[in-house]
């Protein structure tokens, strides 16, 4: 459901998910969020974005899964799926601040900035700088995609329609009568000059290098030529229907022809050895079908260009709507329809439902309805698509490396230009840009072109329009909403609540909608701009006031955010909290937002912020030859869809600059507060009426000493608290002082003169003290405090780095006394955010100043934190004077553990509330034999810990020689060394790290076990079910959990053919490759990725595709660094019928390599996906902080430069051969192999965690967002 593969890690296990919003909040720790709509013509205006709570176990990292890349980066392994997107977790996060620099230097990341619409993200929204020093990502085990199973109250912006004058676009149109209310004087009261005026009204520049055309049956394309990453391109084509085009009995049908028209392509099939990747997704206003493709092939250089185009034109308009596809893809969505339906995807469809009431939104949900689904034949299915799939209402996008647009068009051209006119009454008139299409078109003209064609012509076509109908709207979506607008709508809807047993926790989404304002000109950029720096205020005032208490809140989340998808621009205020302070909650967020809709901005904020967007615009159009294909392509086709002025970062930076001096302090907070009154001013007559006020619930709720009580709460109640928070006394908010720097000039040369910081030799037997890899351009150095130092100077990311300190130890150093230590001082550290005298909000505000982004995370393995930086205004220099406090001059805070320590216990408590998180759990527990550092803490251990002993848990590890720290940027060799010594240098010498290494052994249970087989029931209204099959592996450098050193007896091994005397000399040198990879560190790394890649090929052709068992099923490896063991998962989502069959089918495929012997042709596609991702990710500064990693640990001795300059080598040297010693090592014998089985419904059992953990009090979780249901999941 949507465009990218996205997993949720519970209990070290990779859970599948939504391919939502990545940005979804659920955070326990007390956040506010404050979004704002990205338009296009503002592209250089970053994502500020609050990341709520931290990632208690679930939740791993926000990226890249650790199996498939050998030297610790990993991509999805799920088969011809596009390369994984960092994804937010849902687990409790810790707070960070995402500074608008930090968004820009890395799109694979958090939320991009503007112009980067990330395959994630399908909402233009904004993010403000909302608190967070760092954000504490805590992981676990298993995989490491990460958590979203609840979307924040989030806004969904299109994945695209057309260009920004097309019928397509979402509907701008003011009601009557209300215009005169927005004019240019009361806006501009002070700058009313003839000369202002005009700027204010000029156009907006388009992107220079951005080629629209049409051709003759009506079919527009897009042509963007872009350099990243090189060789490659992606072809998008969007069909302009969607699930709001369905009757009432098609409810679901364009789904379903989007999978029978995707998968039964044997031209798009033929793509997949060229190292191509494919996918399709459907929302409400449109279909998409995408391919990202080599330029050429490998071995020919033959154009893929014309290739992919033809693959594009039988997918979207000659499919072969087969009755045997039509049943595979049937049994297919209904189990996507069973494996989505999860209380978050309830919970988005009540908040759509009640949103728009008043038109088809809250009725035509993607994925359809099962009763619907199960009768369509392929005749049904056949005469949608002949009505809405025809060129003119299609929409072609091509962006990659293109240097002939002449010779692209003219393939355009050769592979549709037919497409089409055999069922055309009359061609449209030839167009050269997308906007004349729009004087001929109004909504559901037969064939679309009505308008064009005389009275006769009309006439004489009529007889065959009765035949194919086909239509086009000419407003996407089309539908007509109630807007919030003074005087426009005097019926209050009362606030609607949903209750569930699932829910854990309180929130209550508060929405305003209003028609879409199109940023064209100057004027409208600057009103964007405004907006932004008035909403950015919003995490302070919150953070600031209750930053020394524990807050009633959870969270809460102010979006304001345009919506192609469903038409319209929607603010939504959102709070969450502990059922229990509900009402405090809500009274305590409309205080603050009535504040600052009273007092408004500071100019203390205003030049804060000002400053910070313009910082961010400068940095982004330094990039501006750094961004992505995809990240351009999704901008730009969300920028059509709302009508926005596309232009290129320079663009947006010279055209944000050009405002920002025209922006006063008083317009600020007036335009500002506009966005604020359906809060602020609720109840008056003169306020806007919100659109819908929804709350979600639990049932029932834990009170401790009684136990599960039932959970009142009335529309009058809710009012109620909204008036209390109206009432409360109010006063303006008060400047804060902002540091310079952290460390002065004259601390710091007491810090040089009492630590001497210099490079040393790095290991006994040499003097060197630097050594620099030519090939690679890394440099490795070691200081006399004894941190190891790994950099790179790289231009990727014009002006940008990144630096990462790791840290051994992570969660596998917590002792018998200690569970749970690591994780819960590592929230501890990051909901503090203080260090040295300054306090959390001078810390965050001295990262706003510098674009810093901060990062902690746990792993079982490691403690880490991560910086992002510009290189602009000291900006690295800021970032290692922040590591240097951090490591040096941490505050502790009780009520900062008091947190932490809550926080797990309500995550913990949620646990049986999911099916896929209680499954995932309960295999764990039994695979680990209880060792409790790969699960969630038990409240019990939680209630042990004590803030000294999480402080020393987490310090222990920061120690010299226990610690690695690499870099990769924008610097010179110069910058980077002179800040190493200064700020890394100086930290104090090692201390004792023996108790790092000293921690409890971890094993696997003692097989054969009667745990090796379990079952999790959990009760719910809806029937779902899951599963996971998990064993043993080594870890990437072919250790094993009993000692073994597997590499050592690999190398032995004679390779096939060597007894023969004589052999031909191709065959000789590929001998010689064999014995080289079999003799290199990393052989294990590269064959386990490539073994897969095999395996999850096999399990999608089998399970999901031949037996029809499940719609989503992957393999995933965990193969860990510095401890010596890893594991395979299998997860598989189905129906409670065929889940236990959808187990025994994968078993059967994990068991059945040697029977069914792997062909050279799986191997040589294994390798293309790897190395093209591989490829494709070099050019990131993230992806080399990677590879960078561990070089000089000690704890992973086997890496070393080779690991990074050989790759590809090592890839194409792999054989089946070696593909079988890797497997060899996999424990898929019966004894070994562990699985548990989760099925919900009303008639499930209970669902139970260990028994000893069974007296303990549970809840759910929390509710927040909408937007998991206007999607569906991509079709492979």
């Amino acid at each position: 459901m949507a465009t990218s593969s996205c997993s949720l890690v519970v209990s070290g296990i990779p859970l599948p998910q939504k391919r939502w919003d990545s940005s979804s909040s659920r955070g326990q720790k007390s956040t506010v969020r404050v979004r704002i709509s990205v338009h296009a013509a503002s592209l250089p205006l970053t994502r500020f974005h609050l990341s709520p709570s931290p990632t208690p176990e679930d939740a791993r990292w926000e990226g890249y899964v650790r199996n498939i890349n050998p030297v610790g980066l990993a991509f999805p392994n799920k088969n011809n799926s596009i390369i994984c997107k960092r994804k937010k977790s849902s687990a409790p996060e810790a707070w960070k601040w995402n500074s608008p620099a930090s968004h820009l230097q890395q799109f694979n990341r958090w939320t991009p900035s503007c112009p980067f619409v990330s395959r994630n993200c399908y909402r233009k929204t904004t993010s403000f700088p909302l608190a967070t020093f760092f954000l504490d990502k805590s992981c676990f085990p298993l995989s490491t995609h990460t958590l979203n199973t609840t979307s924040g109250n989030h806004r969904c912006a299109p994945r695209a329609t057309v260009g920004p004058d097309e019928p397509h676009a979402a509907s701008t149109t003011w009601p009557d009568g209300l215009l005169e209310k927005h004019d240019f004087d009361s806006l501009y009261p002070q700058l009313q000059t003839a000369e202002l005026e005009g700027f204010l009204s000029t156009e907006l520049p388009s992107h220079p290098k951005l080629h629209r055309g049409q051709l003759k049956n009506g079919l527009r394309y897009l042509i963007l030529p872009n350099k990243v990453p090189l060789n490659r391109f992606e072809a998008h084509m969007e069909v302009h229907v969607g699930s709001i085009d369905e009757e009432d009995d098609e409810q679901g049908i364009a789904h379903m022809i989007e999978h029978v028209a995707f998968l039964g392509s044997k031209k798009r099939e033929k793509l997949l050895g060229t190292g191509a990747r494919s996918n399709a997704y459907t929302d409400f206003h449109h279909t998409v079908f995408h391919i990202h493709s080599p330029t050429c092939t490998k071995d020919s250089d033959e154009d893929l260009l014309p290739l992919v185009l033809d693959a594009l034109n039988e997918i979207a308009f000659h499919p072969k709507f087969l009755s045997s596809r039509v049943e595979k893809e049937r049994r297919a969505i209904l189990s996507e329809l069973q494996m989505m339906n999860t209380i978050e995807y309830r919970v988005d469809c009540q908040l759509l439902q009640h949103l728009h009431s008043e038109n088809k939104l809250s009725k035509r949900f993607p994925i359809g309805l099962e009763e619907q689904i199960k009768k369509w034949d392929a005749d049904k299915i056949r005469k949608f698509h002949e009505r809405w799939y025809f060129p003119a209402n299609a929409t072609l996008y091509i962006v990659g490396d293109i240097d002939n647009i002449s010779k692209t068009i003219y393939h355009i051209e050769a592979v549709f230009d037919q497409t089409g006119l055999e069922n055309e009454m009359a061609s449209p008139p030839a167009s050269s840009a997308f906007g004349a299409m729009a004087n001929f078109l109004v909504p559901k003209l037969s064939a679309g072109f009505a308008g064009s064609l005389s009275h006769e012509r009309l006439s004489n076509s009529a007889d065959q329009s009765k035949i194919i109908k086909k239509e086009r709207h000419a407003v996407r979506p089309p539908v007509k909403h109630n807007w919030s607008l003074p005087g426009h709508n005097t019926d209050m809807k009362p606030p609607q609540i949903f209750q569930h047993e699932l829910l854990q926790n309180f929130s209550i989404n508060m929405f305003c909608k209003i028609p879409v304002n199109k940023v064209r000109t100057f004027g409208d950029l600057r009103n964007v701009l405004m907006k932004r720096i008035f909403l950015s205020a919003l995490h302070f005032r919150i953070n600031t006031r209750y930053k020394s208490s524990n807050p009633p809140f959870t969270s809460v989340e102010l979006d304001h955010s345009d919506s192609g998808r469903e038409g319209c621009t929607v603010t939504t205020l959102t709070i969450t909290a502990e059922p229990k302070n509900w009402q405090s909650a809500i009274k305590v967020a409309v205080q603050e937002v009535r504040r600052l809709k009273e007092f408004g901005v500071t100019k203390g904020e205003l030049t804060r912020y000002l400053d910070a967007l313009l910082k961010d615009s400068e940095q982004l159009a330094a990039m501006i030859d750094n961004v992505s294909s995809v990240d351009n392509l999704d901008f730009i086709m969300e920028s059509d869809a709302l009508g926005h002025t596309v232009m290129d970062q320079r663009q947006g930076h010279e055209s944000l600059m050009a405002v920002a001096g025209t922006v006063t302090l008083d317009e600020v907070n007036s335009i500002g507060a506009e966005v604020l009154e359906f809060i602020s001013d609720f109840g008056k007559p003169s306020a806007p009426l919100p659109a819908a006020v929804v709350v979600c619930v639990p049932k029932n709720v834990h009170v401790d000493g009684i136990g599960e009580t039932e959970f009142k709460i009335t529309s009058s109640d809710i009012i109620a608290a909204i008036m209390s928070g109206l009432e409360e006394p109010i006063e303006a908010e008060p400047e804060l002082e902002v540091p310079k720097e952290l460390i002065s000039p004259l601390q710091l040369q007491e810090l040089r003169m009492r630590q001497s910081p210099s490079f040393v030799p790095l290991s006994p037997e040499t003097n060197v003290t630097k050594v620099q890899d030519k090939e690679t351009g890394i440099t490795q150095c070691r200081l006399s405090n004894g941190i190891p130092v790994n950099y790179k100077i790289s231009k990727n990311e014009a002006r940008g780095g990144v630096m990462r300190l790791i840290a051994g130890g992570g969660r596998a150093a917590e002792t018998s006394d200690s569970k749970g230590a690591v994780v819960v001082g590592v929230r501890t550290l990051s909901e503090g955010g203080r260090v040295g005298n300054f306090s959390r909000e001078q810390v965050e505000l001295f990262c706003v100043n510098h674009l810093i982004n901060c990062s902690l995370e746990s792993s079982e393995e490691f403690i880490s934190m991560e910086f992002r930086f510009t290189l602009r205004d000291n900006g690295m220099l800021a970032a290692f004077q922040l590591l240097h406090m951090v490591l040096e001059h941490s505050v502790w805070l009780d009520d900062a553990f008091d947190r932490a320590r809550q926080l797990y216990l309500s995550y913990y408590r949620s646990i049986p509330k999911s099916l896929e998180r209680s499954t995932a759990h309960k295999l764990m527990l039994a695979m680990m034999n209880g060792d409790e550092r790969f699960v969630e803490p038990t409240p019990k251990s939680l209630q042990n810990l004590t803030l000294e002993s999480v402080k020393d848990a987490v310090m222990n590890q920061f120690v010299g020689d226990n610690m690695e720290v690499s870099i990769v940027g924008d610097f010179s060799e110069e910058e980077i060394e002179s800040c190493i010594l200064d700020y890394l240098g100086t930290v104090r010498a090692s201390r004792d790290s023996k108790s790092v290494h000293g921690s409890t052994p971890i094993l696997f249970r003692p097989s054969p076990s009667d745990l090796q087989f379990q079952q999790v029931f959990l009760k719910d209204t809806d029937e779902r079910a899951c599963a996971y099959i998990a064993g043993p592996a080594p870890n990437r450098w072919g250790f094993t959990v009993d000692g073994k050193d597997l590499l050592e007896s690999v190398s032995g091994i004679p390779i096939a053919g060597d007894a023969q005397p004589h052999s031909e000399e191709g065959k000789d040198v590929q001998k010689d490759l064999q014995r080289k990879l079999r003799g290199h560190p990393l052989f294990f790394g590269i064959t386990m990725g490539l073994l897969a890649e095999v395996i999850n090929s096999r399990l999608f052709t089998t399970v999901r595709d031949s037996l029809g068992l499940t719609y989503d099923v992957s393999f995933e490896l965990n193969l860990f660094d510095r401890l010596k063991l890893g594991w395979y998962v299998i997860s598989v989502t189905s129906t409670p019928s065929k889940v236990y069959k959808a187990v025994d089918a994968c078993k059967n495929v994990l068991r059945g390599l040697h029977t069914n012997k792997i062909a050279p042709r799986e191997l040589e596609r294994a390798k293309r996906t790897l190395l093209m991702r591989h490829e494709a990710e070099i050019k990131s500064n993230a992806y080399w902080l990677g590879l960078l990693a561990h070089l000089q640990a000690s704890s992973v001795p086997r890496k070393g430069i080779s690991c990074v300059k050989e790759l590809t080598f090592l890839y194409e040297a792999a054989s089946i051969e070696d593909i079988y010693l890797a497997y060899e090592q996999l424990k898929v014998d019966e004894d070994s192999l562990y699985s548990c089985i989760g099925i919900s419904g009303v008639h499930a059992g209970e669902a139970s965690l260990e028994e000893e953990e069974s007296n303990e009090g549970f809840q759910g979780v929390i509710p927040v967002g909408r937007g998991l249901s206007t999607m569906t999941r991509p079709t492979t």
